[in-house]
């Protein structure tokens, strides 16, 4: 008869007596351009736009790839990079914002398309000191159109880690 070595038996108690969420999850790391369903080219999201001469901005034209997701990436655990819009700040920090693709997007700029950002919340708030660092954003994705008062969102995430952007 075999007998499990004790280090075994340590490591098995160990992993029974960790609750479900507290184990580590696998996140699947993807980019912006994972975003778009595959056989829309980004260049046929954006149209030729338009200048605003009231607010002195471009307003980009989309046409309806601009809102097309890839529903194969809804539900998954996934890690994105990107930099944070923040919606909702309190005492502790961030708790929900935008996931943009570059710096300044939405703010300087007219939004990308809707493909192209991420709606985010956390239970756990981001420092509100540190919004201009890319960060790596980890947790589940929803292939679900949502609009903010800055822009139409094509994804809404709900993050299980935030972290500094490591270059």
């Amino acid at each position: 008869m075999v007998h499990p070595s004790r280090r075994r038996v340590l490591a098995l108690i160990a992993t029974a007596l960790v609750p479900g969420p507290a184990l580590a999850r696998s996140f699947r790391e993807i980019t912006w351009d994972d975003l778009i369903p595959a056989g829309v080219p980004y260049g046929e999201i954006i149209g030729p736009g338009r200048i605003d001469a009231v607010n002195d901005t471009w307003v980009p034209q989309f046409d309806e790839n601009a809102a097309k997701v890839n529903t194969a990436l809804d539900g998954q655990a996934v890690k994105l990079p990107g930099y944070i819009i923040p919606f909702d700040v309190g005492s502790g920090g961030v708790t929900s914002f935008m996931l943009v693709p570059y710096v300044g997007a939405c703010i300087h700029t007219p939004p990308p398309p809707p493909n192209q950002l991420v709606f985010v919340t956390t239970a756990t708030p981001r420092p509100s000191e540190s919004l201009w660092d890319p960060v790596w954003v980890s947790g589940k994705l929803s292939a679900k159109a949502m609009s903010t008062e800055i822009a139409e969102v094509g994804y809404q995430l709900t993050a299980e880690k935030i972290e500094t952007y490591e270059w």
